[in-house]
C-alpha cells in the first residue's frame, strides 16, 4: 500500500514515520523543506494541561474587550470579520455548558495518553534528549488573578493532571529571575518542554527516510479518484500515485479538503514569537501569564517568547507589532531579559471553533484521512495522532472512542 501524506510539520511527519514503521510505502510531500510552518516557530511546550475548549464562557465573555484593544490577547482584522462570522457562530455554540462538558472530555482524553505515546517515540527514534525534565510555571500577581483562572484549575482537578499552588518564596526557589510582584503561581509538572521542537521534526523525518521512506517538495494542485482517491497530483504536473492519502498540512487542510468537496470550519490563528539569544538570564522552567496572554520557554539555544492570537487568514502580510508588545510584557516577569539579539516569526495555527482536532477518515472520498486543527497543541497531540491516525488507516482498533474527532461533526 502507498500513502502519500500531504504536510511536512510534525503531525505530518509522525504521521508519515508511524505508517513507515507499520509497512507502508508512504511519500511525505509539502510544498516547503520539513518543519518550516507552524512546527517551527511553536512554543516547544509539551502542555498538556491546555486541552481546555477556548469557548468556555471566562473566555468569550472577554473577546469584545480584547478585540477592541489593539494589543489585547486576540485580535481580529477588520477586513477579515465578514468571513470568520460562520466560524464564531460555531464557536459561540461550543459555549453551551452540555458541550463544553464533552469538549473538555475529548482533550483530555487526547491529553492524558500524550506520554505514552511521546516517550516510545522518542525513545525508538533516540531523541529522548530533546524532552526536558522540568515543568511549566503559571504566573499570578495575587488572589484575583488566580481567581480569574480558578475554572483552569477546575478543569484540571476534575480530569486528576497533577498541579501544585505555591508562593512568592518557593517561585523564587525555582525561578529567580521572576519580579517581586509574582506572588502565586501553580506548577504544573507533566507541561515539559523541547529543546528544539524544529530539530525534533528534521530529526524524525531523518529516521523517517532511514526506514524508506520519501520526502517530495510540490504544492499540491488536485486529486485524481476513480472509486477512491488514486493520487495527488502536484502544480508542477506531477502525479504522486496512492492508495490513501492522509492530509495533515496545518492551518492550510481546509484548501485541500475543498477540492474534495469537503468543507471544514478550519481557520487560523497567526501567532508569533521572538526568539531571544544572549538574553542575560537563564531558565529552567517554561513560564505563562494569562493575565498577560504571554509565554516564555528556554529553546533553540535561548529564550523564546510568544502569546496572543491574530485572526488575519492565510493570505495577509506578517505584522510584528504584536510579538513586540509580548516582549514587552515578558519584561515585566523577567525584568533582567535582555532583547538585543533577536529574531521575530509569525505563522499559522489550524483553529476548529471547538478546540478538538479533526483525526478522521474522509466522509466523502474513499481512502482519504484528514488530521488538523490542533490549535496550541500541535507538538503535544504530535506522537499521538500519528498513533491513532496509523490505526485508522491500517485497520487497527484506536485506543479511544475516535467518534469526537470525525470531520464530519460539524
Amino acid at each position: 500500500m502507498t500513502t502519500v501524506v500531504v504536510g511536512a510539520g510534525i503531525i505530518g511527519v509522525a504521521i508519515a514515520h508511524d505508517l513507515q514503521r507499520r509497512g507502508r510505502d508512504v511519500v511525505l510531500v509539502d510544498r516547503g523543506p520539513v518543519s518550516m510552518g507552524a512546527s517551527y516557530g511553536n512554543m516547544a511546550s509539551i502542555a498538556v494541561t491546555e486541552f481546555m475548549p477556548a469557548s468556555r464562557p471566562s473566555v468569550w465573555r472577554q473577546m469584545p474587550g480584547w478585540m477592541l484593544d489593539p494589543e489585547g490577547p486576540v485580535r481580529v482584522k477588520p477586513s477579515y470579520m465578514p468571513k470568520l462570522l460562520p466560524w464564531f457562530a460555531r464557536f459561540l455554540a461550543a459555549s453551551r455548558p452540555a458541550k463544553l462538558r464533552e469538549l473538555e472530555a475529548q482533550g483530555a482524553a487526547l491529553c492524558g495518553r500524550v506520554y505514552e505515546d511521546l516517550l516510545p517515540l522518542l525513545a525508538e527514534t533516540r531523541l529522548e534528549g530533546e524532552l526536558t525534565e522540568e515543568g511549566c510555571l503559571s504566573l499570578y500577581t495575587d488572589e484575583a488573578e488566580f481567581a480569574a483562572d480558578r475554572d483552569h484549575i477546575e478543569i484540571l482537578e476534575r480530569f486528576g493532571f497533577p498541579h501544585e499552588v505555591i508562593g512568592r518564596q518557593a517561585i523564587r526557589a525555582l525561578e529567580p529571575e521572576l519580579s517581586d510582584k509574582i506572588g502565586m503561581a501553580v506548577v504544573f509538572p507533566q507541561n515539559r518542554s523541547l529543546r528544539d521542537p524544529h530539530r525534533l521534526v528534521v530529526k524524525l523525518s531523518e529516521r523517517f527516510l532511514a526506514l524508506g521512506g520519501r520526502i517530495e517538495t510540490g504544492e499540491v494542485a488536485g486529486f485524481e479518484r476513480g472509486e477512491g482517491v488514486t493520487g495527488v497530483r502536484l502544480s508542477d504536473g506531477r502525479v504522486l500515485p496512492a492508495d490513501e492519502v492522509v492530509l495533515a498540512a496545518g492551518a492550510f487542510t481546509g484548501r485541500l479538503t475543498a477540492m474534495l468537496g469537503e468543507l471544514i470550519p478550519l481557520e487560523t490563528e497567526r501567532g508569533s514569537h521572538t526568539q531571544i539569544m544572549s538574553p542575560g538570564i537563564s531558565m529552567r522552567h517554561s513560564i505563562i501569564w494569562p493575565a498577560k496572554a504571554f509565554m516564555v520557554t528556554p529553546a533553540a539555544g535561548g529564550i523564546r517568547v510568544g502569546g496572543t492570537v491574530e485572526m488575519a487568514g492565510l493570505d495577509a502580510a506578517p505584522d510584528y507589532r504584536r510579538a513586540k508588545e509580548t516582549v514587552k510584557r515578558a519584561r515585566e516577569a523577567l525584568p533582567n531579559l535582555r532583547c538585543e539579539k533577536f529574531a521575530e516569526w509569525m505563522g499559522h495555527r489550524p483553529a476548529l471553533p471547538d478546540t478538538v482536532p479533526i483525526l478522521s477518515a474522509s466522509a466523502k472520498t474513499r481512502g482519504v484521512y484528514v488530521a488538523t486543527g490542533h490549535g496550541h497543541l500541535g507538538v503535544t497531540y504530535a506522537a499521538t495522532t500519528a498513533r491513532l491516525m496509523g490505526d485508522l488507516v491500517t485497520g487497527a482498533t484506536p485506543p479511544i472512542d475516535m467518534r469526537p474527532y470525525r470531520i464530519d461533526r460539524f
